[in-house]
């Protein structure tokens, strides 16, 4: 089983309709997959019309030692071989609970290690700030997946998203690999193409060397988990990054065979 991140520091950067793009083109590709929604304003559960009202079982009952895993809270999707467990908001009140209670910083990845024979891979859409939810994921994460708006501000949250993960990477002690995602990118616009290449200028290989354009298609986040996706170029070019990123992944394993 791989763990995927899909992070940043800065909000509005495409980061759920990312995790749902991923998840949804590695399960049709034939792979096992579970999606984990840890942002307490849920847009990824609400993509999958789980109701709020009451308040779903989710991810945050993997950190309040109820004794409930991370199978039990798996839903069934319209996708084949992709699953989802839904967030709550209650999320947000687990940063006050981490200061009080030992261990809440490794709860995901002991939820992650019961399941590692069930699913190919987990994909965590984190909360677009830094704290227990995203450290959680960091620190369980084989792989981080940053996707970041091509505009000069999102270039500072993204510094800021990478700078975090160095220092989850030294804490662990072990490879955190990183990848950027441009997205919601506009070629008509001087400071959009800019952006773009001051990306690949400063972080070069991890940068995927094409970027996800705007596309009102991948608004609406509950079309893309049915089970007929919409078309259109936003959904093409996700599926040429997923390949990208696992092409990746792939050069990464062959590289730790060799070392």
């Amino acid at each position: 089983m791989r763990a995927w991140a899909i992070a940043n520091q800065k909000g509005g950067v495409g980061k759920t309709t990312t995790s749902l793009c991923l998840a949804r083109g590695l399960a049709t590709a034939g792979n096992r997959v579970l999606l984990l929604d840890l942002d307490p304003h849920a847009s990824l559960t609400r993509a999958f019309e789980i109701p709020a009202d009451p308040p779903p079982s989710g991810t945050h009952d993997l950190f309040v030692g109820n004794g409930v895993g991370l199978l039990e809270l798996a839903r069934y999707t319209h996708v084949p071989d992709l699953q989802v467990v839904a967030a709550q908001p209650a999320l947000a009140t687990l940063e006050r609970r981490g200061a009080t209670q030992p261990g809440l910083g490794l709860a995901l990845g002991r939820a992650l290690h019961t399941v590692r024979e069930v699913y190919d891979y987990v994909l965590m859409d984190c909360p677009p700030t830094l704290g227990l939810l995203m450290v959680n994921a960091l620190a369980a994460a084989d792989r981080l997946i940053v996707p970041t708006q091509t505009d000069p501000l999102a270039l500072h949250g993204l510094a800021d998203m990478l700078r975090t993960a160095e220092m989850v990477e030294r804490s662990r002690r072990r490879p955190l690999p990183r990848h950027v995602l441009p997205t919601l990118f506009d070629r008509r616009t001087r400071t959009g193409v800019a952006s773009l290449y001051e990306l690949q200028d400063r972080y070069g290989e991890r940068v995927w060397p094409y970027a996800v354009p705007m596309d009102t298609r991948l608004r609406d986040a509950s079309a893309l988990v049915q089970a007929a996706p919409p078309d259109g170029r936003g959904v093409d070019m996700y599926r040429r990054a997923l390949k990208w990123l696992l092409e990746q992944e792939a050069a990464g394993e062959q590289h730790k065979e060799a070392a």
